[in-house]
């Protein structure tokens, strides 16, 4: 149980800090939110906890493959948030992401990955 309460807390905190940091400076803000630093907590967390080898790279392969459709919502999400507001462009932004995902998962399935 403790170290539940480890993982909430240091993964919880680095968000807390980034946005945090993320207020005095957009661009220090930035680069820390685009490090992958919740997938290293991951990858150190299953590591300490023992999984196998295999798990863990299966884990940093797949990840590469779903942050790759997530990129154009960081381009949509300021041009909508200017015109259309904040929950709007969040929205929106999510929505597109999900049906760019859908039609990116279909496309790398005919190559052999399946990530659905």
């Amino acid at each position: 149980m403790i170290w539940l309460i480890v993982k909430y807390a240091v993964t919880a905190g680095m968000v807390v800090l980034i946005s945090e940091v993320a207020k005095r400076s957009d661009r220090i803000g930035g680069l820390l939110a685009a490090l992958p630093l919740v997938t290293i907590l991951v990858l150190i967390w299953m590591k300490l906890e023992g999984q196998t080898q295999e798990k863990i790279a299966s884990h940093a392969w797949y990840t590469f493959w779903y942050v790759i459709p997530t990129l154009p919502m960081f381009l949509c999400f300021p041009v909508i948030f200017q015109r259309w507001g904040f929950w709007i462009a969040l929205l929106a932004s999510c929505l597109m992401t999900v049906v760019i995902f859908w039609g990116y998962a279909l496309v790398l399935r005919r190559f052999g990955l399946n990530l659905m």
